[in-house]
């Protein structure tokens, strides 16, 4: 075979269904060599998270085992520096023979600099760059309001975008082996990348996760399966009633025009199930526009006054909450399930992040900062805008003066307590009424249920009310300094 062959990289688009980059590939109908990529420090300061390691490395497997199944195979390179990407695809170029690499776009502002640049020293080597949209419906670019600028709220860009239908999905090759190339070159195993932790606190993890192509697609039947009854489970922890996909739409395992259209092709004639699902998948597509325009975000308030915010910074307070410590009972089940599993329910998230950043004042950025250590689906663009939502200085955010009270919240979304006593078991024999606000409890009937208050489970970590106050007092010094 003369011709030359194509360069792959895979990125966060580890799938093979769907694929914009491949099927040019393909379509080309040159060999193509599939390769992966991974630098120490990719993503800056914002480099994967432990839990997303976890997720990557057997993401990273299953690709490699779908591509050998089609006759191909995917070549693994570890660098030390994301500085180093430019030069190593031109030598990678050279040695294969590649005359053009093609792979798909990210959106972190971080990324979109970085490859600006690569894609300039590919092109000045002489070799054809070419990128495609594999993980948004829409290019961040191409949606504008009324006034020709971009959106700063989510209801009209919900609106403006709900009844223009994405691409359909593209299929799956059925065989790459036509397209293999004379020559491969030499990489390394995934597991000589070391992102699996020497300790094994990720034994949950196995037993909620299948972090594949199959477990994708499990997910997203599922998921539909679930889809009539969504709006009324949503907001239950102990239901499983959330779609669970946001992992592998993070990973590139499922596109979201997947599933917009298996949620349309299966429910187009009722619109309320249809959108149940679909207005979360446009919350993460406003969120990854919002970061492509406002970089900014991802460390630092959308609304800049809120960066002068009276935080009261405490090491301390932070780890408690970290641990699952607070004494506020569905605080504590989420940041346990959490720690657990890699993923928290999305009410759970908004109440355990309200505590910190409201009734503790801790800087948004330090829950920001845990949550994407340890969520398996720790997506930067959600992140950043689901914590600055719950700080007020975000787009589309809740007011400061919005304080959830974690008691009432826990009483109305786990009103049996089940999600409680899964992840709190001291607490297990509680009583409903008692189960939300344990220290209401006499102490001699509370010992009867075996628990001892700062012993077995803490006191509240600060009294509810006046958490709220020092929030309010934080807002009214921040109002009064500007």
């Amino acid at each position: 075979m003369t011709t030359s062959p194509t360069l792959l990289w895979f990125r966060r688009d580890l799938r093979l269904a769907d694929h914009r980059a491949l099927l040019y590939a393909i379509e080309l109908g040159q060999p193509i060599i599939p390769v992966y990529l991974h630098a120490e420090d990719d993503g800056g300061v914002w480099r994967d998270g432990a839990a997303s390691q976890w997720w990557l490395h057997h993401a990273l497997e299953d690709l490699a085992s779908q591509l050998e199944s089609l006759g191909s195979q995917l070549t693994i390179y570890s660098l030390e520096s994301e500085d180093q990407l430019a030069d190593f695809l031109i030598q990678l170029a050279e040695e294969t023979g590649a005359k053009q690499i093609v792979w798909s776009r990210r959106y972190e502002p971080h990324f979109c600099q970085r490859d600006r640049q690569i894609k300039s020293s590919l092109t000045n080597a002489g070799i054809l760059a070419k990128s495609f949209n594999n993980s948004l419906l829409y290019e961040p670019d191409e949606v504008k309001n009324k006034s020709g600028g971009h959106f700063k709220v989510f209801t009209p860009f919900w609106k403006s975008l709900k009844d223009q239908p994405p691409e359909k999905p593209l299929p799956s090759p059925v065989s790459l082996a036509s397209l293999q190339p004379d020559y491969w070159p030499a990489g390394i195993a995934v597991s000589e990348l070391n992102l699996l932790p020497s300790i094994s606190w990720d034994a949950g993890f196995y037993k909620n996760w299948l972090a594949s192509h199959q477990g994708a697609e499990a997910s997203l039947k599922k998921s539909l399966s679930k889809a009539p009854n969504y709006q009324q489970t949503r907001d239950t922890p102990a239901i499983d009633g959330t779609s669970r996909l946001s992992p592998y739409l993070h990973f590139g395992q499922l596109s979201p025009r997947e599933l917009w259209h298996s949620l349309n092709d299966r429910f187009g004639n009722d619109a309320a199930i249809v959108e149940g699902i679909t207005r979360q998948l446009y919350w993460r597509e406003f969120s990854a526009h919002t970061h492509y325009h406002f970089p900014h975000s991802t460390d630092r308030a959308l609304k800049p006054e809120y960066d002068a915010f009276p935080w009261n910074y405490d090491e301390d307070i932070i780890k408690q909450w970290q641990k699952g410590e607070t004494g506020y009972p569905i605080v504590d089940a989420g940041m346990r399930e959490l720690w657990a599993t890699g993923w928290m329910h999305n009410r759970v998230r908004m109440i355990t992040a309200s505590l910190l950043v409201k009734h503790l004042l801790q800087p948004w950025q330090e829950g920001a900062r845990w949550f994407w250590d340890t969520l398996v689906d720790a997506d930067l663009a959600n992140n950043s805008m689901g914590w600055q939502w719950v700080a007020g200085c975000g787009a589309d955010a809740s007011p400061y003066f919005r304080i959830f009270n974690p008691i009432i919240q826990g009483k109305k979304f786990d009103p049996s307590g089940d999600y409680v006593r899964k992840w709190i078991p001291e607490l297990a024999q509680l009583p409903n009424e008692y189960i939300h606000e344990p220290w209401t409890c006499p102490p001699l009937e509370l010992i009867s249920y075996g628990v001892q208050l700062d012993k077995d489970y803490p006191n509240p970590i600060i009294d509810h009310q006046k958490g709220r106050q020092q929030a309010l007092d934080a807002l009214a010094e921040f109002k009064s300094n500007r």
